[in-house]
Order: structure tokens, then sequence, then C-alpha cells
């Protein structure tokens, strides 16, 4: 049985117009102890999100009124709340337009719901730890704090060099989260850099050979492939 005592006061924002999607993830949700929110285009789903301000949001891509992108672009105005995508869109193109405008996850339908909930709750868990940890990740032997602009590895300092620092830091503002290829050069290089990934990969090689205890399998580092990379999140 799933416990519901510690979801009991999470509500989620549910923007899907298929009706018999949207109730199913409605059922789902109640079951998991969620409370849900419902709205079927994108002006609802604004409208809901600015009245309730939900700790979640799930959200489909082909609405009545239209492109959930168009959605997620405007919420990333204003807020880091978690968007998880929810779309019969397939494509590596799509999955990363959503991510370079900021969506935090992407399930493409049809879907499991134990897949679904898994997500949802390593979204959440992400954006506890964002606000709990104090600007200091640490995972293991690895430390990174990011006021300080330090990293350890078994709590001796590691020396990287501006770049490597630029993007680890990067990686550590949201644990878990897949920035693309394209977020990534941009914020460490920028804009006109965007379409030069071999200088990613080039240095996040070195990055992960300074901090990996086997680069090939890497443990903290991780890549998602033909999108970009994230910093593992447990």
């Amino acid at each position: 049985m799933p416990d519901k005592t510690s979801n009991l006061t999470i509500s989620i924002l549910v923007i899907e117009d298929d009706l018999q999607i949207s109730q199913f993830l409605q059922s789902s949700l109640k079951t998991s102890g969620y409370h849900t929110l419902c709205a079927s285009t994108i002006a609802s789903g604004k409208q809901i999100f600015n009245e309730h301000k939900p700790a979640l949001i799930i959200l489909d891509l082909n609405l009545p009124d239209g492109d959930g992108r168009d959605f997620i672009a405007h919420i990333r105005t204003s807020s880091d709340i978690p968007i998880l995508v929810l779309s019969a869109r397939q494509s590596e193109q799509e999955k990363v337009a959503c991510f370079d405008l900021g969506a935090d996850d992407y399930l493409a339908k049809p879907f499991g719901v134990n897949e679904l909930l898994a997500r949802i709750k390593a979204s959440l868990r992400r954006t506890a730890m964002m606000a709990l940890r104090d600007d200091i990740f640490k995972l293991d032997d690895l430390t990174i704090d990011t006021v300080n602009c330090s990293v350890l590895i078994n709590n001796l300092p590691l020396h990287l060099t501006p770049i490597e620092f630029k993007l680890l830091f990067i990686l550590a503002k949201k644990p878990g989260k897949v920035f693309t290829h394209r977020q990534l050069l941009s914020e460490v290089w920028g804009a006109e850099y965007v379409d030069d990934t071999h200088y990613l990969r080039i240095h996040m090689g070195r990055l992960r050979a300074r901090v990996e205890k086997t680069p090939a399998a890497p443990r903290y580092i991780l890549t998602e492939v033909g999108i970009g990379y994230r910093l593992a999140a447990t």
C-alpha cells in the first residue's frame, strides 16, 4: 500500500485535455495520497497555477489553445516548480526542446503509473533537497559547496579549472535534473557556442576524470544520451 501520510498536503496540477487520461491521473494520484488540480487548456492551467501554487505540474503538450511548450516558457519566467511533461510526442528533438525551456522530466505516452509516481517522487525529492541543503550538495564521497566555490572528494579539496567549476556548479543547482547540451554551452561559453557540443564533451570528459573513480562508469555525472547531462541525486 502506498504511504499517503507524507503526500496529504501536496497538490499536483494536471494539464491534460484527454478526459480519460485526466481521470486516470486523478485517480492514480489520489490513491497515492496527492491532491490534484485539473485543467484542460493552457489558459485554465495558468489561472489554477496562479491561484493555488501547486507543488508540481504534469503537462500534456497538445492542448486546445496552444502548445504546452509555451506554458513551460511562461512558468519559467517566475517559478522553478517541477514540470513533468507527459506527451505522445516521443522524438529526441521534442524532449530536448522541452528541457531547454525548463522542463524537469519527460515521460512518453503510453506510460506506466508506477513509473509516473516514481518520477513525481524524484522531482519532489529534488525540490525538497534544494530547499534544505543550504547550498551544499553531498553524495557519497563528493561534496559541492556552491557558496564557497569548493569541491571535496573524500574531504580533500579537488582542484578544477574555471570551466570545470562552472559545469559542475550548474549541474549542482538541481541534482537529478537534465541540463541539455545547449543550456550548458550557453551558460558556460555563451549563446554563440550552443552548437559546439565537442567543447562540452571534452570538458565533461576531463571533469569526470577528476571526479569519478571510474569515469567510464560514472557515479556522479550522468549522461542522458542525445540530450545532455545531470548530477546524480541519490
